[in-house]
């Protein structure tokens, strides 16, 4: 990695004390954060709050989701899912996911120019639910360490950017954060396994999927799923515990960036997919490493 690993070096997390959505950022500052994003830091906000009006603060509880663990909204449709909500309750639900997905817009475009249109908008999340303690199978526990990858839609070696904002009032969102994704693929990568000829089309052709999965895509998804069921590994990697308070915002590359949720409630996410040509450094990408370690292109 040319000119990043040295700057980077060993930390999990890069703060950056600004204040607004869409308040304006110096060319350094959109420089050092891109570079500290692809080295796979967490971009810290601390002073970015997503603020609710009374009437969207009450729905901030468990009671307005059906049986998922979020509510769901479509940016390109404007519809919701996931939520018992009907009427005024579902507009003013709908009303406020919008404009989370608009200020993450503004605030990547702020931070992140250089992505610019190559940055695809997808799904946006409210997850009311409180992390700890909640009953799942090792895979869907989101307490352990693991990085992501999506079973049903491939992508193809897109990049997974994601915004996360804690609306609670007083309670800080926790995580961990562990060890650069290239040590973890070195560890994990002998022990995968190929994909089954025509497995991927199979898939597809059932709607498994709603795309063919990469032979990236298969050991993104293996990695996922060795990560979380090595218990030894949970307990003994190198990693970071990280707060982020009531009021504040963090950005990371989560299919890069080894992490676990501990605590906390009440959350907002953004999600986008960044095609590699869009990147400063695409061979830091997971796609690139993977390739490295394989020796030959998965995408």
């Amino acid at each position: 990695m040319v000119g990043i690993s040295n700057l980077f070096r060993m930390k999990f997390i890069h703060e950056i004390q600004h204040a607004g959505w869409s308040a304006p950022f110096d060319a350094a500052t959109q420089n050092e954060a891109t570079e500290a994003l692809e080295s796979g830091l967490v971009l810290f906000f601390p002073k970015i709050a997503f603020a609710l009006s009374d009437k969207e603060a009450e729905l901030r509880s468990p009671r307005v989701i059906d049986k998922s663990k979020n509510v769901n909204y479509n940016p390109a449709t404007g519809r919701i899912g996931g939520t018992i909500c009907a009427g005024e309750e579902a507009a003013t639900l709908t009303q406020m996911m919008s404009r989370f997905a608009s200020q993450t817009k503004a605030l990547l475009g702020g931070i992140l120019p250089r992505y610019g249109a190559d940055l695809i908008q997808a799904r946006t999340s409210f997850r009311p639910v409180e992390v700890a303690g909640r009953n799942s199978s090792w895979r869907k526990d989101d307490t352990r360490l693991h990085v992501d990858a999506f079973p049903a839609s491939p992508t193809g070696g897109k990049r997974i950017l994601r915004i996360f904002s804690n609306v609670n009032p007083e309670r800080p969102r926790t995580w961990r954060v562990g060890e650069p994704f290239e040590e973890m693929a070195k560890r994990f990568f002998p022990k995968l396994t190929r994909p089954l000829p025509g497995s991927a089309t199979f898939n597809y052709l059932l709607r498994i999927t709603r795309a063919p999965r990469s032979e990236y895509d298969h050991y993104m998804l293996q990695l996922h799923d060795r990560m979380k069921e090595d218990t030894d590994y949970q307990q003994t990697v190198t990693q970071h515990t990280q707060p982020f308070p009531a009021g504040s915002t963090w950005v990371v590359f989560s299919d890069q960036v080894a992490h676990a949720a501990m605590s906390g409630q009440h959350q907002f996410e953004q999600t986008y997919l960044l095609p590699l040509r869009g990147m400063l450094e695409p061979e830091t990408s997971p796609l690139r490493v993977l390739e490295r370690l394989a020796g030959r292109k998965l995408a």
